[in-house]
């Protein structure tokens, strides 16, 4: 039965256009997390390009040879070499990036949830549905979001460029955008998008299966009850899944995006997903796919 027009005026602006309001309050949530984490997601960028064994045929594999530095090191290495307030560069892309991305997931896994998909008599819904459902919600959002990301990646690393002498790329976000646009085209935005939904599927197949399930259980198994406890205890297990799951393809898809290009677009270090990866595992061994993986965890 439908809502008289008059009626449906007086209702909340939420009731009236649920997801709309939905992308838009999962964006500015996704913002005001950005910007307290961004930093965590700056230091996992780093790590995840220390010890790039690729570089070496450009010649830089003496620069790059330098001891791995952890977390912790690598974070206070930003601060003392760059300034602190470098630890939040390339957080304007980032959220971006969050505002396109975390609503436009959160809004196609509730509607595939609800609506395509459905939940069970007893109101539960079942893990195949929350597999399926939470890949196609992360490979929509995270290829909508692909250029900001490939910005935010280019832009964390700005700081590193200046610091080895190499002229820096960009003079702002915008100039990014366009500078990219005007030397790749409409495809060189979206460069490294296939190992990025890899990972976004990866990731939110992690993230919401497994946040579903653990909450169902405890509320089921457990004295505890549905609140602020078992939100977080749910989230720390689905946000360690999600980064043991989507770390490798993490990992590919930023130095996939920070390659250098010739003026063709062309990547000179990897012809694809598939060359990074068995460069990576051949030449730094297989746990260099799991470079930052704490902050990762952390941040999630």
């Amino acid at each position: 039965m439908s809502v008289p027009e008059e009626e449906e005026r007086l209702l909340p602006l939420a009731q009236r256009w649920p997801r709309a309001s939905k992308f838009l309050l999962s964006g500015c949530a996704a913002t005001v997390a950005e910007l307290a984490t961004f930093p965590l997601d700056l230091t996992k960028t780093r790590l995840q390009m220390q010890g790039e064994a690729a570089l070496a045929r450009l010649g830089d594999g003496a620069r790059e040879s330098a001891p791995y530095r952890g977390m912790v090191r690598t974070a206070l290495g930003i601060i003392q070499e760059e300034g602190f307030l470098k630890l939040w560069q390339g957080v304007t892309p980032a959220i971006y990036r969050h505002v396109v991305y975390s609503g436009g997931r959160m809004v196609t896994y509730e509607h595939l949830r609800e609506v395509v998909f459905g939940k069970s008599e007893d109101e539960h819904y079942p893990l195949w549905k929350s597999v399926i459902g939470g890949m196609m919600a992360g490979v929509i959002g995270q290829f909508l979001a692909n250029p900001t990301d490939l910005v935010k990646v280019q832009m964390q690393m700005e700081g590193k460029r200046k610091l080895e002498g190499k002229p820096l790329r960009f003079r702002g976000v915008h100039h990014a955008f366009a500078k990219i646009l005007a030397e790749g085209g409409i495809r060189g935005l979206w460069a490294g998008w296939v190992p990025n939904i890899q990972r976004a599927a990866l990731v939110n197949m992690g993230d919401l299966t497994t946040y579903d399930t653990v909450k169902h259980y405890l509320v089921l198994n457990t004295p505890l009850e549905d609140n602020i406890m078992t939100h977080g205890l749910s989230s720390l297990c689905s946000g360690l899944v999600a980064s043991i799951l989507g770390t490798p393809a993490d990992v590919i898809k930023s130095r996939i995006m920070n390659q250098p290009r010739d003026k063709q677009g062309r990547g000179l270090l990897y012809k694809s997903s598939t060359d990074c990866l068995i460069q990576a595992v051949q030449g730094e061994g297989f746990m260099s796919l799991y470079k930052g993986f704490l902050p990762s965890w952390l941040r999630m």
